[in-house]
């Protein structure tokens, strides 16, 4: 048996040690009654049960602190041996207000996220942004805090300084990123996910994705928007909330819509499926490959089984019994007091 104490065990001695001495006091000594007239045997017996309980008590308590455990005990994990590459369109009309009920596309792209962390427990992430030119904001990690922060903090290009964009422009850069995967751990798979909403602003054609389908074994093209198109806020770079006005075109709010087309051109190229996204529906995300996902048994080194919920029963069934004695004591004390209420209130015979 192992202790993993929550504080210095010194520390609990001293909190647990002067309760427990006194508890221990008020057991052996014997109870003051009133009057002169000795203890019976059976409120003696009880005398000593109560306060045998208490100390049993604060011992648990003491047990429960220094959490005890069994070393060795094994479990199952889900590792996925995947490198997985998400690009993201970051152009301004990734914050289109038409996901769900008029929130940013980009709220969309966060909680689909969020599915593939959970859906590949051990995989290592890569994340790539593309508007105006593509950045490789975060390379690969299982570290899947470092990704969720990344996109929590991920802003669309600064409204003033777009000049249109191509949904091709982080082609090269992906295939870059997969070549250099696939040299540095030939063994893992790789899946990519592309995030946007497919429109083209530039006149030039996009640039193709085909270059990375060889080093792709799965993943999928996420679509983002309506054919109605939504509305796209001003956007300032800033990390607090942009809520500036909406963007004008001709007199009115310019609208974003998306195009499928493109997105299912894209996912050709990547040898992957497309699919469009709505608020009110799960992604459908691929199987990772099952050449790379298996359940690992942990191993007994640094395991263990922990043991002060056992305790803490204990703990609880002695609450519960003192709570119930507090409140038999609190009853009976009631009905000593109306009588006497009762006697104060009557009036006395032959009074006038």
């Amino acid at each position: 048996m192992i202790f993993q104490p929550v504080l210095n065990p010194l520390l609990i001695a001293l909190l647990c040690a002067p309760v427990a001495a006194l508890a221990v006091w008020v057991l052996v000594r014997p109870p003051q009654t009133a009057g002169s007239s000795p203890s019976t045997p059976r409120a003696l017996a009880g005398h000593r049960a109560l306060w045998a309980m208490r100390l049993v008590l604060v011992l648990a308590c003491f047990a429960m602190l220094l959490r005890p455990g069994i070393p060795g005990g094994a479990t199952q994990t889900l590792a996925t041996d995947t490198d997985i590459v998400l690009v993201v369109d970051t152009t301004a009309s990734i914050v289109a207000e038409d996901w769900g009920d008029g929130e940013p596309r980009l709220d969309g792209i966060r909680e689909d996220v969020q599915a593939l962390v959970e859906e590949y427990p051990g995989a290592r992430f890569a994340l790539i942004t593309a508007d105006a030119a593509a950045q490789l904001r975060m390379p690969l990690t299982t570290d899947t805090t470092a990704l969720q922060g990344s996109l929590e903090v991920l802003r669309p290009e600064v409204t003033n300084q777009s000049r249109g964009s191509s949904i091709g422009i982080a082609a090269p850069l992906l295939s870059e990123t997969l070549a250099s995967a696939a040299a540095s751990s030939p063994d893992r798979a790789r899946m990519v996910f592309y995030f946007g909403d497919g429109e083209q602003t530039v006149d030039s054609a996009p640039e193709s994705f085909s270059s990375s389908a060889g080093y792709t074994d799965s993943g999928a093209v996420f679509g983002y928007g309506t054919a109605e198109g939504g509305p796209m806020r001003i956007t300032t770079g800033g990390l607090g909330d942009d809520r500036g006005d909406y963007i004008q075109y001709e007199g009115a709010d310019a609208l974003s819509v998306i195009d499928e087309t493109n997105l299912e051109t894209i996912a050709g190229q990547l040898g992957v499926a497309y699919e469009h996204r709505t608020a009110d529906t799960a992604p459908a995300l691929p199987k990772a490959p099952s050449t790379t996902s298996s359940y690992a048994d942990s191993g007994a080194v640094g395991n263990v089984t922990e043991l002060c919920w056992i305790a803490a029963l204990i703990i609880l069934a002695i609450l519960g019994v003192e709570l119930t004695r507090a409140t038999i004591l609190i009853a009976q004390l009631r009905r000593l007091r109306v009588p006497r209420q009762r006697r104060r209130g009557r009036p006395e015979r032959g009074a006038s």
